[in-house]
């Protein structure tokens, strides 16, 4: 079973469903257990959904990009230029 780390460290991949069945079933019995986590998963959810949204049909500026690497990490949207 996933714990709160492992939880948070793929939490990405699982809301981009790259994770394997097995695995995304284990994120999701921890989830419904463990309020902490459910909040940082509501809060990511909510987040993708917003910037899924308001990129549609816009660009998204590079300053912009940058700024979300520095709150979240390149390993969640990737490196410029990628």
């Amino acid at each position: 079973m996933a714990d709160c780390k492992e939880t948070l460290d793929e939490l990405y991949r699982y809301l981009d469903s790259e994770l394997s069945p097995g695995r995304a079933d284990e994120i999701v019995a921890h989830l419904k257990t463990c309020t902490d986590c459910q909040g940082a998963f509501e809060f990511h959810v909510d987040l993708h959904r917003v910037i899924r949204v308001k990129s549609q049909g816009d660009e998204i500026s590079p300053q912009f990009l940058d700024n979300l690497r520095g709150c979240f990490g390149s390993d969640v949207l990737g490196s410029p230029g990628e």
